[in-house]
């Protein structure tokens, strides 16, 4: 792989609490425009290495690397102006807006005219338009003045993942995105996902093996905060050691997704 076409990489990442180790020596490289997911066990390190990239905590050792620029000691504002957005950062954290207004303050945000809520409401219209475009691309636009909190579990998924979109990220952080959905919120997750991922890269953790089977590029096994195999979904759901990580509970999932 050529060191263009890697957008984030992690030299030897290690973060250890209290004598116990959650992430450990993780050489991690996302490859742009890919949709790259991390999986595991429960207890495999997966969030704690989320947490990392974002820097909601700081490394023990090692060292991040976004478009070939160290940001090991960054802020996580400092990151999210790199264009790395986490989903949960800015989910609809407004319930009692509107769908169309939590989507116009992610663009708020990107605009950097995040505090001026004293602004008149008509200065705001202008953003409409691009809202409006982010929620037809969600499937969203016939809930624009839904207010949040009554919108459909699978429907707050996608207004996450449109907010996520206001912020104009190169690459996307997506934790679990379709956790706790019945099957045809997944399925519709899932196509969202592929559908967003045109012209950039996520990097997702999931559960969820049909999901992950349809649409990973690559796929990083994590077991006990270390790296245990890595690669497309077909060599990895074959991989002896895979199995045996997952105790049988998943294996019939990792064959049967496909």
């Amino acid at each position: 792989m050529n060191q263009q076409d890697i957008i984030l990489e992690t030299r030897n990442l290690t973060k250890e609490f209290k004598g116990f180790t959650a992430v450990s020596d993780v050489n991690l490289r996302v490859r742009r425009g890919s949709i790259h997911a991390l999986i595991g066990p429960n207890g495999a390190g997966k969030t704690t290495c989320f947490n990392l990239l974002t820097k909601f905590l700081e490394p023990t050792t090692g060292s991040i690397l976004f478009n070939g620029i160290d940001i090991t000691r960054e802020k996580p504002a400092q990151i999210a102006r790199r264009g790395i957005i986490r989903s949960f950062q800015i989910s609809a954290v407004f319930p009692h807006l509107t769908v169309l207004e939590n989507v116009r303050i992610g663009l708020q945000r990107s605009l950097g005219t995040s505090f001026h809520f004293w602004r008149s409401e008509r200065s705001l219209t202008v953003l409409d338009r691009r809202a409006m475009e982010l929620l037809d691309q969600v499937g969203l636009s016939s809930f624009a003045d839904t207010v949040t909190v009554n919108l459909p579990y699978g429907r707050k998924r996608a207004l996450e993942i449109a907010t996520t979109l206001a912020m104009e990220p190169e690459l996307m952080l997506l934790d679990e995105p379709t956790q706790g959905m019945g099957h045809e919120d997944v399925d519709r997750v899932t196509e969202l996902i592929r559908e967003v991922s045109k012209g950039r890269t996520i990097l997702m953790v999931e559960h969820n093996m049909n999901v992950v089977s349809s649409i990973a590029d690559t796929i990083t096994v994590l077991q006990r905060g270390a790296i245990l195999a890595e690669g497309p979904y077909a060599d990895v759901s074959r991989d002896p050691r895979v199995m045996e990580a997952y105790m049988g509970t998943v294996e019939a999932e990792l064959q049967g997704a496909h």
